[in-house]
């Protein structure tokens, strides 16, 4: 790798480091308040402007959480791995970090400081899945660092979990690629002007498995294992306080804010949208659209994922790690193998360029996926008889 592409990369990052670090903040302050509505309390609403009795709704706890966590105390467990119990956290964070710069995105508000858009990488795609598989490492050198056989079976599973659902992910991915024909992100942003790929067949089976599999990736309930009270403690954290610990919870984030970026690009349109492709000759503007339109309803369709899985966090309770790995492996990789047939037989049949069999295709596609669900659903949930108690008297 040159140095001038590390620069590039560097230029790309650092800006975006910033942005996406103070939505950050501002997605967990969402978070704890959608939760508290979503529970019947009232959330974070004391600390606003500091001195005085401006709460500002609470928008100044991810603030104060912050500096708490900046000045905690670091405990080290005595037999631990001192080295790669720091690092473990830094290598969590950075893959999320690097896979920002390669999003479709452009802000065109800061050309006059510093560009802040997107590098373009004809292996984008590929790229990303690649530096992803370094939270993989991370998540496993935090639990052997420990010195913990709890911290260290808790990263077992953790791994074990990431390994799976990164199967269905990557399928999904792939059945996009197939499609356009094309690894650039901004290329199958591109393809999609006008009719999105999540409203065909296979590109909605897709992002279902896709959005899941992403769950699963980024430790989202109802497959956030380490948070359960009746797991291994904690998992990988078990060993972790102060600044490390917020390393790795800035790292889930970012990587929420990556993950949904991603299926942003590949089902959704990217920054596609009502009002994007306006033409304004008549009003006597430049036939282009507002500049900051597309990075507008890119990071709205973000806004709107993110809100998904909050939403689910409140809602769903968390699986057993049986149902988890069975759930993968039973249900959304022969579902995902399935799908790409379905996409590559409806690829077909759009080449002949007739509508009637096009509206057949998706009927037929629609059916094939549908049933595959139901029976893969039985296959994954068998009827379980409940315990019996005998000495329960």
């Amino acid at each position: 790798m040159s140095l001038e592409l590390l620069t590039d990369i560097l230029i790309a990052t650092v800006p975006l480091m910033l942005i996406f670090a103070t939505l950050f903040a501002f997605t967990t302050w969402l978070e704890r308040k959608a939760l508290a509505r979503i529970q019947n309390r009232i959330g974070p609403n004391k600390v606003g402007i500091p001195c005085t009795r401006i709460s500002l709704f609470g928008l100044g706890q991810p603030a104060a959480d912050g500096i708490k966590m900046l000045f905690k105390e670091d405990i080290v467990p005595r037999g631990a791995d001192r080295l790669f119990h720091l690092l473990a956290p830094i290598l969590a964070l950075i893959p999320a970090m690097l896979v920002l710069c390669f999003l479709p995105l452009e802000f065109p508000w800061t050309k006059s400081l510093l560009p802040v858009q997107a590098f373009l990488l004809d292996g984008a795609v590929i790229f990303f899945f690649a530096i992803t598989g370094l939270n993989t490492l991370a998540v496993f050198m935090a639990g052997w660092a420990s010195r913990n056989k709890y911290s260290l079976l808790g990263g077992m599973r953790a791994v074990a979990q990431m390994v799976s659902y990164e199967i269905p992910l990557v399928l999904s991915a792939v059945i996009v690629v197939m499609m356009v024909g094309n690894l650039n992100a901004a290329e199958i942003a591109k393809a999609q002007t006008g009719w999105w790929f999540v409203f065909t067949p296979w590109g909605l089976a897709a992002f279902i498995i896709f959005f899941i599999a992403a769950l699963a990736e980024t430790n989202r309930s109802p497959f956030d294992l380490p948070e359960a009270e009746s797991e291994i403690i904690a998992g990988y954290f078990t060993e972790y306080s102060g600044f490390k610990f917020a390393l790795f919870f800035l790292g889930e984030y970012i990587a929420m804010f990556a993950i949904s970026g991603l299926a942003v690009t590949l089902f959704l349109g990217g920054g596609d949208g009502p009002g994007v492709t306006m033409n304004l000759v008549d009003q006597g503007l430049p036939t282009e659209a507002f500049p900051g339109l597309t990075v507008i309803w890119f990071l709205m369709k973000i806004f709107a994922l993110i809100a998904v899985m909050i939403w689910l966090r409140g809602t769903l309770p968390r699986l057993r790690v049986d149902q988890l790995m069975g759930f993968a492996w039973k249900f959304m990789l022969p579902l995902s193998i399935l799908n790409i047939l379905v996409a590559g037989f409806a690829w077909h049949a759009e080449q002949l360029d007739n509508t009637f069999i096009t509206v057949i295709t998706w009927v037929i596609s629609l059916a094939v996926l549908y049933g595959a669900a139901s029976g893969l659903n039985q296959l994954n949930r068998p009827n379980v008889r409940p315990r019996e108690y005998k000495y329960a008297e």
